[in-house]
Formats: C-alpha cells, structure tokens, sequence
C-alpha cells in the first residue's frame, strides 16, 4: 500500500503545511488524492498548478486541475510561467521556471510536495552520469531539502510509475496525458522510452539499483559538506574567502571548499573547468588584475587578497543586436536600465562625419578590441577595464557599440580611432551613458 502522509510526517514532522505541486498527471493526481483521503493529518493542503503554455491544450489543463481541486474542496492556485529561450534546452527552461514560480508562490515554513517516484530518481542519475556531474549530481534529488521560503519533500521516492498507474486506474483518477512526454527528442523522455526498457530487460532490479547509488552519493555529499566546513571557516575572509588561505589548501580540498562556498549561497554550480579555473589561476595572479570566472548568473571574483561570489544580472537579452539610429535618436533605452546618449560637442571625441548611421549596441563577450589613436597600439578593452580599476559590475553592464564587427565604443569611457575626432572635424560629439 502507498502511503505518501507517513513519509511525509517521517520528514516534515506532525501537522505540516503542505503545497502540491500539481501538473494534472497521473502522479501528481495519484498523490493528491492519497494526501486527500487522509488531509486530517495534515496541518493544511493546498495545490499549486503552473501553465508553461508549451502545449495548445495548456489552458485547459489548468481548469482541468482546478475541477479536481473542487471536487476534493482542496485550494488551488494557478500560475502562468515565461519560459525564456536561451542556453538551455527547453526542458530545463521549463523545469527552472516552474521551480521559480513555486518558490515565489509558497508561505513560510510550506513543505512543497512533488510527485517525482523511484523511476524518475533513477533517471536523474543516468542524466546526471552522462552530463558527467560530481557527487553532488549524483546524489540526485534529496527525499526532503530546503527550498524557498520552506522545504521540498518527496514522499514517492520509493515508489515506482507502475504502482502509481494501478492506484490511479484502481480509483478510476482522471489526470492529464501530455504529448511532450512521448517526445524523444528530450534527453530525459529518450532515456525514459528507448534506454530503460532495454537496461530493464538485462537488468531487471535497475530501478531500485540506481535509487540505491543515489542514496549513497546523497551520503558521499553530505560528508563532502562536512569537509569543506573547517577549510570554509579558516578561509573565511569578510562575506569571501582568503586566498592566502586558499592556497595552503591541497587542490582536491580547495575545489571542495569552492563548492561549498558557492553552494552556501544558492548559486548554480559551474562545470568543472571553471571550478578548476577559480581553483588555480584566479588565485594565482598579481593582486591588482580583478579577474574574475562567470558562468550562468554568477561571477567569482578576485579582489585584492580574496575572493568573491557575486550573483550576475543577465544581458545576453538587454544589448545583443539592439540597433540605434542615432540620427533619429540621439537617446538610446537600454532594456535593462539606463540610457546612451550622443550629445553635439566641439570638444568631443567623435567625429560624427565618420560615424555609422546605424549602431549595434551590445554587451560585452570577451575578446573585444579597441586602438584609441593613430600612433597607439590595439589593445583589449580587458586590459583597459582593468587599468582603469573599472568596478566588476560596471564593466558587466558597459554598453559596446560596434560598426557591423568592429567595436567603436565602450560605453562613454573609449572611442576606436576610427570614428575618432582631429582638428579637421567639423561635426563633433561625445557619448553619455546614464546607468539605469
């Protein structure tokens, strides 16, 4: 018999708050009509659907799940997620927008409760194996953790889809059957379908197996954790770490440290060559260099004689091939704050005769190079960065302008010689960036 609420009480303890997380599938629908039937030992219930208007039946979907909740006199919320096209595969855009939306939307102290069951455990560790992830990656997903303003708890980790599929058609459950799931074009559908059936049939315990080794990398993590502890404490340096400290550490022991510093502060981890990054170079140049290691919306940074973590804003979306006719215009809205504008100067840099009739303005990528004057030599706009002490987050935010691929502008810092000003200009300006 499946009885998710004493698991759920092992974890959460007596009389928790509880918040579903309810796609409408036959999972979720199994478990909240086991929480139903026995919602006295609950300390409330509520549901929690979020539309990612991925599928043309979506709206419907969320009536769907509201019809349920009426029936059950259960309360129900539904939100509707953005999911941004970037990087990541749409899968994960998906899977990291609904986590969002359900940490916005729980209480304090709200135990979120998810469906996912042994079959779903077994396939995060073979994705996570076949991303190459470290221990914690492996450990999979935790039965209980912190999550938002509360916990996550899930109680099905022991159970498989079958046993889940029988209580639902036992019960005569209706649920929601999503098209996307049949899909192999994702990773995780293409091991769901085509590998696990095949591994299944040569080994025919590899559910519970996997489920296994998962617990076991989840006990190899915690005493990771453990370890990073004393190294954490001695190199603590303010809100960052000594790098004097650091480097007393052998590497294995520091790329722990690291981790932990960084899963101290709820950041994504970064793959394995930036740790290795952040564990040599970064704390191995001069003093003065600023450098730093990004990766998703984080930055490690090397100010002076420590390191520090910094969450990123993004602009891959703000300045990446925004056009600016500035003839038309002389004000340019950045979209995540601030404004450019060309201003009539005599005195100023630009000769406006030179100047493109049509600017990209963009964010910096690395790499980016600018001459300022006929006799100078081309330099990096790095280098440049950081000769003028430049602060890290400006330097993020700095708004290029190039002319097709050839950078003309740094912000209202840099001017490349070619669209530069000389006695015989006529028509000068000078650029103002107003930070937003």
């Amino acid at each position: 018999m499946i009885d998710p609420v004493s698991k759920l009480l092992e974890l959460a303890g007596p009389k928790p708050r509880v918040a579903l997380a309810f796609s409408g599938g036959v999972d979720s629908t199994v478990l909240a009509h086991l929480l139903v039937k026995q919602r006295r030992k609950l300390g409330s219930l509520r549901l929690i659907h979020v539309d990612h208007g991925l599928q043309a039946a979506s709206a419907e979907w969320g009536r769907h799940c509201r019809r349920l909740a009426r029936e059950w006199q259960v309360p129900i919320v539904l939100l509707k997620a953005s999911i941004a096209r970037g990087k990541e595969s749409p899968e994960a855009a998906a899977r990291n927008a609904r986590y969002e939306l359900l940490a916005r939307a729980m209480e304090p102290g709200e135990v979120l409760v998810t469906a996912q069951h042994r079959d779903d455990q077994a396939e995060t560790l073979l994705l996570q194996l076949l991303r190459g992830a470290g221990v914690p990656g492996l450990a999979a997903m935790p039965a209980y953790a912190p999550f938002g303003p509360g916990v996550v708890a899930r109680p099905l980790l022991g159970v498989t889809r079958k046993e889940l599929e029988v209580v639902a058609h036992n019960t005569r459950l209706r649920w929601i059957d999503d098209p996307s799931n049949a899909d192999t074009r994702f990773s995780r559908n293409f091991l769901r379908h085509r590998l696990m059936p095949l591994i299944r049939e040569h080994w025919p315990g590899a559910d519970k197996a996997l489920a296994r080794t998962a617990a076991h990398m989840a006990e190899a993590a915690t005493l990771l954790e453990e370890s990073a502890a004393p190294d954490l404490a001695a190199a603590a340096d303010g809100a960052g770490l000594s790098v004097s400290v650091l480097r007393t550490l052998p590497v294995i022991r520091r790329r722990n440290a690291l981790r932990a510093f960084i899963a101290l502060h709820g950041i994504e981890m970064p793959e394995a060559s930036r740790l290795k990054e952040m564990s040599g170079p970064l704390i191995n140049v001069r003093v003065d260099a600023q450098p730093e290691v990004a990766w998703a919306d984080a930055r490690m940074v090397r100010v002076g004689k420590r390191l520090e973590l910094r969450k990123s804003r993004r602009f891959s979306g703000e300045f990446v091939a925004k056009s600016w006719r500035w003839q038309d215009d002389r004000h340019c809205v950045l979209d995540g704050g601030g404004v450019l504008e060309l201003i009539d100067d005599d005195a100023g840099p630009i000769d406006l005769a030179r100047f493109p009739a049509v600017i990209d303005v963009r964010a910096r990528k690395g790499g980016e190079q600018l001459r300022l004057h006929a006799k100078a030599r081309t330099q990096s706009l790095k280098s440049l960065l950081q000769n003028a002490k430049i602060p890290i987050e400006e330097r993020a935010r700095m708004p290029l302008l190039f002319a097709g691929v050839q950078l003309i502008a740094a912000g209202d810092r840099w001017v490349d010689v070619s669209v530069a000003a000389n006695v015989k200009s006529r028509r000068r300006a000078r650029l103002r960036w107003q930070k937003g």
